[in-house]
C-alpha cells in the first residue's frame, strides 16, 4: 500500500513542476554580474593553463640564465619552500616527477618550466605565481636548469 502512495505523490511533484519556472533565473543578480563587480569571476574567464596547443606567443627569457649565483639561490628557495618533499633532495624524484631527466610532460625549456611553477600542473604541481615574484621563480627555474650541469650547486 505504501508504495503505490509513493509513486502517486511522485508523479504529482513532477507534474507540479514547470521547467518555465526557472524563465528569468540568473545565477547571479544582473547588478552583481557587472563588469569590475568585486569578487565575481564570469565562466568564461580561463582558470589556468588552457588545454590543447599552446598560442604563439613571446617566450620568456630567463634574466638569471648562466648565474652560478642565482642558481645557488633556487636552490636555497627549492629546499627552503619543500620543493624536495615531491621532487627529492637533489631533485631526482618522488611523488612529484624527477627534474634530472630530459623527459618532460610539459616542456623542458626554461620559460615551460617557469610556467609549470607559476601555473602549476595536474596532479599535484600546485601554482606558485599568486605567491612568488617573478625574480623568484626564474631563480628556481635557473635551479633546476642547471641539474646535470656543471653550474650545479652541491651536485649529489
Amino acid at each position: 500500500m505504501k508504495m503505490p502512495v509513493l509513486l502517486v505523490f511522485a508523479v504529482l511533484a513532477c507534474a507540479a513542476c514547470d521547467s518555465g519556472d526557472l524563465d528569468g533565473f540568473d545565477a547571479v543578480p544582473a547588478a552583481e554580474a557587472e563588469e569590475g563587480a568585486p569578487g565575481m569571476q564570469h565562466i568564461d574567464d580561463p582558470v589556468g593553463p588552457s588545454p590543447g596547443m599552446p598560442e604563439a606567443g613571446p617566450v620568456a627569457r630567463n634574466p638569471h640564465s648562466g648565474s652560478p649565483q642565482a642558481a645557488k639561490t633556487g636552490r636555497d628557495l627549492y629546499v627552503a619552500m619543500n620543493c624536495v618533499g615531491c621532487h627529492g633532495g637533489r631533485g631526482g624524484g618522488g611523488i612529484g616527477p624527477s627534474l634530472r631527466d630530459d623527459v618532460w610532460i610539459y616542456g623542458g625549456d626554461p620559460a615551460d618550466i617557469y610556467d609549470s611553477i607559476a601555473e602549476g600542473r595536474a596532479y599535484g604541481m600546485p601554482a606558485w605565481g599568486a605567491r612568488l615574484p617573478p625574480d623568484v621563480i626564474w631563480k628556481l627555474t635557473t635551479y633546476i636548469v642547471s641539474l646535470r650541469t656543471d653550474l650545479e650547486p652541491e651536485a649529489p
